[in-house]
């Protein structure tokens, strides 16, 4: 009992109190474990998957055919992160084609669909690669909230190959102009 409480406490970088299962327009970063270039490269300022990046762009887009509480806007894959924007409707209560929730995770939340998005791409790619983690524990969340906001995120994610190669997420940048940003957090 003694060793369990000098465990550290993780702190949650979600919004206290706020309902991740509500209808709304949420934008994600996903990350690659240790942030490796795993998906990819950038070649030209356009993104070239390899078989791994074809796997999560395919359970990305599935997605929104599995889950009917949610439907996908921009969505862009780079080599060692993904961003997208996931839009909560709560139409439509869960179906016999739901898959089964994370632990921990509210049906129809953020974090359920992030978390069965992340084990299915797992679970796709046990027989492609080799067994190290795919993914870094948690992810980025944003409420988006208003259209205004809504249309910076578009273009941030529509620009992001672009800027790669001054992206803080590119192991390999060149560290020269800073990426343009066009949405403030």
């Amino acid at each position: 009992m003694e060793q369990q409480a000098k465990l550290p406490q993780r702190r949650s970088i979600r919004m206290q109190g706020y309902d991740y299962a509500q209808a709304g327009a949420y934008f994600i970063t996903i990350c690659a474990y240790e942030r490796r270039s795993l998906f990819g490269r950038i070649d030209g300022g356009e993104m070239r998957p390899n078989a791994l990046g074809i796997i999560v762009e395919e359970e990305w887009y599935r997605s929104a055919q599995i889950r009917r509480t949610i439907t996908l806007d921009a969505f862009v894959l780079m080599p060692n992160h993904l961003h997208g924007i996931v839009i909560i409707t709560n139409d439509v209560g869960a179906t016999g084609r739901s898959p089964a929730r994370p632990q921990g995770a509210a049906r129809g939340s953020l974090g359920s669909f992030v978390g069965s998005f992340k084990a299915a791409v797992t679970r796709r790619r046990a027989g492609t690669s080799a067994d190290e983690p795919l993914w870094q524990r948690n992810y980025y969340e944003h409420v988006i909230r208003g259209e205004r906001e809504l249309e910076q995120i578009r273009e941030y994610i529509a620009v992001n190959p672009a800027q790669w190669m001054s992206d803080r997420q590119n192991p390999d940048r060149t560290g020269g102009a800073k990426p343009v940003k066009v949405w403030d957090r």
